[in-house]
């Protein structure tokens, strides 16, 4: 038996035929362990390249982010708000800029 990435539900048939394909393909060989002991990190390896990625990963960045914040409510009041919709949050912090307290 072979070992197999622990979520993936394939049979002893189909992984030995995955690895006959890797095996054959000619623009892939497998690495020597003098190739493995050369490899650097991509990033060290293409810094510029890296950054750019780095640079563009995630969500844009804003002027003013949100901040997280735990605030203890009243369940019944948490329930109200839940009632409204999937967007009870945000009507919740429109309510509360409008009361500007």
């Amino acid at each position: 038996m072979t070992k197999r990435h622990p979520r993936l539900d394939i049979s002893d048939e189909e992984e030995a035929c995955i690895q006959r394909q890797i095996a054959s393909d000619p623009n892939a060989p497998e690495a020597t362990e003098e190739q493995l002991a050369q490899a650097r990190p991509f990033a060290e390896v293409f810094p510029e390249l890296a950054a750019s990625i780095r640079r563009t990963r995630g969500r844009p960045r804003v002027e003013a982010p949100k901040e997280a914040v735990t605030l203890r409510l009243d369940p019944r009041t948490i329930a109200k708000f839940r009632a409204a919709g999937e967007d009870w949050r945000a009507k919740m912090a429109a309510i509360l800029e409008k009361a500007k307290v």
